[in-house]
């Protein structure tokens, strides 16, 4: 599933109170930190998307981190596939 790189992507699905309470603001922040590219964006359930691409050993620090109570909000539970890297993205934002 890794690109020549060693790029993954993660797409994820975010459940819980993760809308209105700055959760893109500091997925984007975390992100950067990690240096992941990709976007995050609110859905109309409530729920919020990611898809991040990077190294395998980043990607899996921000799914520990969406796991965790440091985590902005109050996730409930995280839906992730991993897949191979398509390198579609420039750098990491919200929508």
């Amino acid at each position: 599933m890794r690109r020549d790189n060693g790029d993954i992507r993660l797409s994820a699905r975010v459940f819980g109170v993760v809308q209105g309470v700055g959760f893109r603001f500091w997925t984007m922040g975390k992100a950067d930190e990690l240096a992941l590219k990709g976007v995050v964006r609110n859905l109309d359930d409530g729920s919020v998307s990611i898809v991040a691409e990077g190294p395998e050993q980043q990607i899996q620090k921000l799914l520990d981190w969406l796991r965790s109570e440091k985590a902005p909000g109050r996730v409930e539970r995280v839906e992730e596939s991993i897949s191979a890297a398509d390198g579609s993205f420039r750098d990491f934002r919200a929508r």
